[in-house]
């Protein structure tokens, strides 16, 4: 049987003026046409021609030699082209736009916006995109801890941080307390495995491992220091929110970068205040 949103070779078993019908045998009696402009050279009867399989705008089961940006069996990244009053229409490389309809999005989507999207067949065996992509997502990747990942962001909860998809096939997450930059939905990151779950799920960090990322953070900390005039109004007691809204990391690596600067003597800590000393 034939299904939408697959490739699959099938068999020249008749020829017409506006095309060739294909069929998985002779004796099929499913049969689909391939449209006169997309037949290959040269083909005859009985040949193999391997196609995709979708419907036309007028729902008809349609084959085409063209690659289309997505399949049933893996995800992309698509750009809307349009947006109606029944959904967004999605660039996916073929002569009719893909639909993405409105209970299928996570969030307003706009033209020119990009987007990882999952296929699936609707109640009429259309095609359509769906940005609920989290049951597409595989918990059985090949990475470990510490292994360096990139991903894109599928959603973001406020309370628990942004779903990712790794490779734009693994479930990956990042922790809220993770995230110390503006992130959308579509933002392509890069990433570090901060540890595998018992289920396969990979937990995500935007930074180094401590001991390395501790190098960075004392730039970053000496950058708004000097632009303080070489001195804080307050010191690594102070509340996350003022360490966040400064240095854009959290209490912890604030406190750790800070207290490698005391031991190498390039900052005095005096009534709360942090002060910069120069070295000469």
């Amino acid at each position: 049987m034939l299904e939408v949103g697959k490739f699959c070779s099938l068999k020249v078993v008749k020829m017409v003026d506006f095309g060739v019908y294909l069929a998985e045998s002779e004796t099929s009696e499913q049969k689909v046409l391939l449209p006169k402009k997309e037949v290959p050279e040269n083909v005859n009867k009985d040949d193999t021609v391997y196609v995709f399989i979708y419907r036309d705008s007028d729902d008809r089961l349609i084959a085409t030699t063209k690659t289309p940006l997505i399949d049933m069996d893996h995800l992309a990244a698509l750009e809307v082209k349009d947006v109606s009053k029944i959904g967004a229409f999605l660039d996916w490389g073929l002569d009719k736009d893909l639909l993405l309809p409105y209970k299928e999005q996570i969030r307003t989507v706009h033209v020119g916006d990009k987007f990882l999207v999952a296929l699936y067949p609707d109640k009429s065996d259309r095609l359509c995109a769906t940005m609920k992509i989290n049951k597409y997502l595989s918990e059985d990747s090949p990475y470990k801890k510490d292994d360096k990942v990139k991903g894109t962001i599928i959603n973001i909860n406020p309370e628990m941080g942004a779903y990712v998809a790794v490779d734009n096939k693994y479930y990956g997450m990042l922790n809220k307390n993770e995230i110390h930059e503006k992130l959308e939905t579509g933002s392509e990151i890069e990433a570090r495995v901060a540890s595998v779950r018992s289920d396969g799920k990979l937990n995500l960090s935007l930074r180094e491992k401590a001991y390395i990322q501790m190098d960075s953070d004392v730039l970053i900390i000496k950058k708004v220091m000097e632009e303080f005039g070489g001195e804080l109004p307050f010191d690594d007691k102070a509340d996350p929110a003022t360490i966040e809204k400064y240095f854009k990391m959290s209490k912890n690596a604030f406190k750790r970068a800070i207290g490698r600067m005391m031991k190498n003597g390039i900052v005095l800590k005096e009534d709360g205040r942090l002060i910069y000393v120069e070295k000469k």
